[in-house]
């Protein structure tokens, strides 16, 4: 395990982010990312999303449980790797439900056709740019000016 800080910090990234890429592996062992939902603000290593059955990320993740899920804004990016398994559980679904699930799944919590992702992350990167597009300018600046490399802020490969 990394840094206690490292790990907090991950988790603080996380927690801003709403939406996600979670990437899989496809047919012919190509990489396919779609975005999902995270049902869950607090980012304890796992994140759950929820899924229809017949998905073809359910179907991929099925066959090789080995994920990937990616966080960017303006001047935040996390990449998360780890493992996904499918979990059936009527009183977790109930938990995460809200009106934009249903969206996607309006029979509503009890659709049989909906099921719950559980992601696992065992190792995470991340890129922060605190200031957030003004910091990164000035910095770009100040690195063309003094000849100096980019100080993009803070980047660190955590182990959870």
């Amino acid at each position: 395990m990394s840094d206690p800080n490292d790990v907090q910090k991950v988790a603080k990234l996380v927690k801003e982010f709403r939406f996600a890429m979670l990437t899989t592996t496809g047919p012919g062992d190509k990489l396919v990312a779609r975005p999902m939902t995270v049902q869950e603000a607090e980012f304890d290593g796992d994140l759950w999303f929820i899924a229809a059955r017949n998905s073809h990320t359910v179907t991929e993740l099925t066959s090789d449980p080995i994920v990937g899920v990616s966080f960017a804004s303006n001047d935040t990016w996390v990449s998360l790797s780890g493992t996904a398994e499918v979990v059936e559980d009527s009183q977790k679904i109930g938990q995460l439900w809200n009106q934009w699930v249903e969206a996607w799944f309006p029979e509503g919590p009890d659709d049989p056709n909906t099921v719950l992702i559980k992601f696992t992350a065992d190792s995470a990167e991340y890129w922060d740019s605190p200031g957030g597009r003004i910091a990164s300018v000035i910095s770009l600046v100040k690195a063309k000016v003094t000849g100096q490399p980019f100080d993009g802020g803070d980047n660190s490969k955590v182990e959870l």
